[in-house]
C-alpha cells in the first residue's frame, strides 16, 4: 500500500454543513475501497491564486490515506463527476514527504493538546 495526499477545492457558495458532507463524501469513496484515512484536514475558505470558474475562492481540504493505486482512479473519477470540486491533486508520498507529513501531524497534535491542558490546570486552580 502507498501513502497519498490528496487536496480539492469546493466551490465557494456551499454552507459548512455542505461542505462537510462532500469531505464526508470523499472519505467514504476511499474506505470503500479499500483504503484507510490517516488524517483529514478542513482548510475553510481561502483566496486563489487565479479565478477558476468565475470564482476567487474556495473551500479546500485535504486527506491523507493509505491505498492501493487503484483507489486513486475511483477517488479521481469521483471528484470529476461531483460539480462542488472546482480542482484536485492527488499524488502518493514519497518516504521523505510521508515523514515530514507524519512529524506535521504531531506537532498539530501537540498544539491542540496544549491549550486543553491550560485549561485543566486553570479549572484545578479555581
Amino acid at each position: 500500500m502507498n501513502q497519498y495526499e490528496t487536496v480539492f477545492i469546493l466551490t465557494p457558495v456551499l454552507s459548512d454543513a455542505q461542505m462537510k458532507e462532500a469531505v464526508e463524501k470523499f472519505t467514504a469513496v476511499l474506505t470503500e475501497n479499500g483504503a484507510t484515512i490517516v488524517n483529514t484536514e478542513e482548510w475553510g475558505l481561502q483566496k486563489l491564486a487565479y479565478p477558476i470558474q468565475k470564482k476567487s475562492t474556495g473551500f479546500y481540504a485535504l486527506i491523507q490515506f493509505d491505498a492501493e493505486p487503484t483507489v486513486v482512479k475511483k477517488l479521481e473519477t469521483a471528484y470529476r463527476r461531483d460539480e462542488r470540486v472546482l480542482r484536485f491533486l492527488t499524488f502518493r508520498l514519497d518516504k521523505y514527504a510521508a515523514e515530514y507529513a507524519a512529524k506535521r501531524r504531531s506537532i498539530k497534535a501537540n498544539k491542540a493538546a496544549a491549550p486543553a491542558a491550560e485549561t485543566n490546570v486553570e479549572a484545578k486552580e479555581d
